[in-house]
């Protein structure tokens, strides 16, 4: 799993004019690994009720591969047949091109005051909210207990240090292939170097903004990694080319001791019959109060064919308690609105989520209102995980592409 007109949310917009005004065209992302679970099936069962309960109306769904969702939206943007309604993941870029309704245009109050405020929060670009979170995931440490059994480490480690030491433990005992998972392939660099960087105080922006991607702070992090946990051979051997996806299967098949992750390794730890353990995020000098958090999004365009009031309508429906339990629980993600966060609390069925819901709250985001955040996080992706190589140079070479960014704005 996985992220250009007028005035915003006016009236005579070109989200109120002809065509099929109560025709909303929907276009989604795919968060199915097979045909069974298939996103287009959970959207065309939505779009089925939605239009039973609201005569007249209509929903065109299309979903689209992650591969492949972002070229085939800029293709649509650009012939000028953009869908009403889009969910992918992310929002920014978007708004740097003036396309977007405002998130109140779209939603009624009600909806809104749903969202759970962490989430809400990061979907405002310059303090105007425009992205409207959908489904979202915080990370935690997973740990195999029976490998910390066999190499006599007694508890979840606090700290890098005792990161190390556990580390250590599994490495002289052999009791894994890999004693820590480290993931800063091109897959999702961007999200394992900030769960570092949280757990040093830094971070890719400061509270201005401004991008600190080569911060003291940050450099001090990818010293420490390259210096503690690479160079004594504790991770796997290239972790710079090295996705999350081929750890998450690691740790799946027992053959990983440690690594940060969120809620899809729940599912896949099971089906290898793994006996884990999750725990806060070690820090410098201890756990993380703050975790990262990510979020995928729903945003709706100004220039679609269908009325403001079609698009509010069908935003309302698919934000209804069921409907967000149901996908949550198709894929194994966390909720974004309060009301399906409190039923998973108390529902058994979802107590391994809970650890994850719990830290929810406080969680830390990517600068995912800063309309240049998306060439950034490509960036990141493409050489981030060379900074446990050379620390200083590849965060200075980040800096640079950073600022080059935001001065093209």
């Amino acid at each position: 799993m996985a992220l250009g007109l007028t005035a915003c949310g006016g009236e005579s917009g070109g989200g109120d004019g002809g065509g099929d005004s109560k025709t909303v065209k929907l276009v989604a992302a795919d968060y199915g690994d097979k045909k069974s679970n298939a996103s287009k099936i959970y959207w065309e069962d939505v779009a089925k009720r939605f239009e039973a309960a609201n005569k007249g109306y209509q929903v065109d769904v299309e979903v689209i591969n992650w591969n492949d969702i972002d070229n085939k939206v800029k293709a649509m943007i650009q012939s000028g047949n953009v869908p009403d309604v889009l969910q992918t993941g992310g929002y920014a870029d978007k708004v740097a091109d003036d396309l977007l309704y405002k998130r109140s245009d779209v939603l009624s109050p009600a909806t809104e005051k749903k969202l759970i405020p962490s989430f809400a929060k990061a979907g405002e670009s310059d303090g105007t909210a425009y992205g409207i979170p959908f489904v979202s995931s915080t990370r935690l440490l997973f740990y195999n207990k029976e490998i910390f059994k066999k190499a006599g480490v007694a508890e979840a480690p606090k700290t890098w240090d005792e990161v190390k030491e556990a580390a250590q433990k599994i490495k002289d005992k052999k009791a894994a292939d890999t004693p820590y998972g480290l993931p800063l392939g091109p897959e999702e660099a961007q999200g394992e170097s900030m769960i570092w960087e949280l757990g040093n105080n830094g971070g890719y922006t400061d509270e201005s903004g401004k991008y600190t991607i080569n911060s003291k702070a940050n450099v001090e992090t990818f010293s420490w990694l390259k210096d503690n946990l690479v160079k004594p051979g504790l991770t796997q051997p290239n972790p710079a080319s090295t996705d999350r996806k081929t750890m998450f299967e690691d740790f799946a098949a027992g053959k990983l001791g440690m690594l940060n992750g969120h809620p899809t390794l729940i599912q896949m730890a099971k089906d290898g019959k793994v006996d884990y353990g999750v725990a806060p995020i070690p820090g410098k000098t201890g756990p993380l109060e703050s975790t990262l958090g990510v979020a995928d999004w729903m945003m709706a365009f100004k220039d679609g064919k269908a009325k403001k009031a079609a698009v509010k309508k069908f935003l309302d429906f698919a934000y209804a308690k069921e409907n967000m339990l149901k996908f949550d629980e198709m894929y194994h993600l966390m909720p974004v609105t309060q009301e399906v966060a409190d039923t998973m609390a108390s529902d058994p069925k979802f107590k391994t989520l809970k650890p994850f819901t719990d830290v929810a709250g406080g969680a830390k985001f990517y600068p995912l209102g800063d309309t240049t955040w998306d060439a950034v996080s490509s960036e990141i992706k493409k050489s981030g995980g060379k900074a446990v190589v050379d620390p200083k140079q590849t965060l200075d070479d980040l800096q640079k592409k950073a600022e080059a960014a935001a001065e093209d704005q």
